[in-house]
C-alpha cells in the first residue's frame, strides 16, 4: 500500500511529510532504525551499491569532519530519510503532501514516486560536488538573519552588494532569512543588519554559498546529467521551493531541481501553501529537527511530529 494519499474529503484533517535539508546530519544517523528495520537497511545497502562506497558506515559510524563534506552530507541526510519513509510507507502511514527543503526536495520526490532512490542518492551527491567546486573555499559565505523582513533584508543586500554577489538563499519564516554570497559581500550585509535592528545575525559554518548567482555553475553541470535520469509523474503533489507551487509532472520536477540551485529557497512561502491546501499536521521525516522549528514561526497552531529514530517510529499515530 503506498503511504501516499490525497483525499479531498478530509481538507482539515491533511497530513504532510517534509524532508530536511544540509545542516540536519550528525554522527550515528539512521543505525537504530537500520538495526531494527529490514526496510531502512535494505535502503542504506542500496545506497552502499549505487554510490559504490559505504554510504551506511559514514552514517552510523564517520566522523563529523567526512560527514561535513558536501558531497558526503547530502547523500547522507537523503538516504537517512528515505530510510525512515520506508518504514513509515510499509506500516501503511500516509500523507496527502510532500515537500523538502532544498536537498529535501529530492528526498520529498522519491517519497512521492517522481524520482528512484538510487539515481536521487547518485545524483544529490554529484550535487554536492558541483556546489563545492562553484565557488573556491573562503570566498563564500552564508549568514542567518533573524527578526528583520524581506523587503528590509532584500534593501540590505543591494545596499552591501558593491559589485559583488548577497542576496536571500532562504527565506525560511517572516523574521528568519538566510543570506548568500561573496564572504566581503555577506560580511558587509551582516554588519548592515545589525545597524537596522536585526535580532541576531549568525554566520553559518557553510562549504559553500548555497542558493545564490554564484551557484550557477553548478545549476549548469546539474542541468547536463539530470536530463539523463528518468523522472516520473507524482503519485502525492509536491510543494516546490523555486514557486512554492504545486507539482504534479515528472518534467515540472525536474525542472525545478535545477532551478533550485541557484534560487532562493522560499520555505516559508512553502508551509504557508499547504495551509491553504488544508494541511494541519506536519511530519518532519529524517534527521534533526530543523524543520519543525521553522514551520512553528509560520504556523504556531499547527501539529508537528519529528520522525528520526526508533523511539519516535514507535510512539508515532
Amino acid at each position: 500500500m503506498s503511504a501516499l494519499r490525497a483525499d479531498a474529503t478530509q481538507l482539515n484533517s491533511m497530513r504532510a511529510f517534509v524532508f530536511p535539508g544540509q545542516g540536519a546530519q550528525y554522527c550515528g544517523m539512521g543505525r537504530d532504525v537500520a538495526e531494527e528495520f529490514a526496510e531502512a537497511r535494505e535502503v542504506f545497502e542500496e545506497a552502499d551499491k549505487a554510490l559504490g562506497f559505504p554510504l551506511s558506515r559514514l552514517c552510523f559510524e564517520g566522523s563529523e569532519e567526512e560527514l561535513l563534506l558536501t558531497e558526503n552530507t547530502q547523500p547522507a541526510i537523503l538516504t537517512t530519510s528515505i530510510a525512515l519513509f520506508r518504514i513509515l510507507e510499509n506500516q501503511g502511514r500516509l500523507a496527502d503532501f510532500v515537500a523538502g527543503h532544498s536537498l529535501g526536495e529530492y528526498s520529498a520526490l522519491v517519497a512521492a514516486g517522481g524520482l528512484g532512490f538510487q539515481d536521487a542518492v547518485r545524483l544529490v551527491r554529484q550535487r554536492g560536488r558541483f556546489m563545492q567546486e562553484a565557488v573556491p573555499l573562503g570566498e563564500g559565505a552564508m549568514a542567518a538573519v533573524l527578526g528583520l523582513k524581506l523587503p528590509e533584508v532584500e534593501e540590505i543586500c543591494q545596499e552591501a552588494a558593491q559589485g559583488e554577489v548577497v542576496s536571500p538563499a532562504n527565506v525560511n519564516s517572516p523574521d528568519q532569512i538566510v543570506i548568500a554570497g561573496h564572504s566581503r559581500a555577506v560580511e558587509r550585509a551582516v554588519n548592515l543588519a545589525k545597524e537596522r535592528g536585526a535580532r541576531r545575525v549568525l554566520p553559518l559554518s557553510v562549504s559553500a554559498p548555497f542558493h545564490c548567482d554564484l551557484m550557477k555553475p553548478a545549476e549548469a553541470r546539474l542541468s547536463e546529467v539530470i536530463g539523463e535520469i528518468p523522472f516520473y509523474d507524482l503519485k502525492i503533489p509536491l510543494i516546490n521551493n523555486v514557486e512554492a507551487q504545486i507539482v504534479t509532472g515528472g518534467e515540472e520536477a525536474r525542472e525545478g531541481l535545477v532551478r533550485q540551485v541557484s534560487s532562493a529557497v522560499l520555505w516559508g512561502d512553502c508551509v504557508r501553501r499547504l495551509l491553504r491546501a488544508g494541511v494541519s499536521t506536519f511530519v518532519e521525516v529524517g534527521p534533526g529537527k530543523v524543520l519543525g522549528g521553522l514551520i512553528r514561526r509560520v504556523a504556531p497552531s499547527v501539529q508537528i511530529t519529528n520522525i528520526e529514530n526508533r523511539e519516535q517510529l514507535e510512539t508515532y499515530v
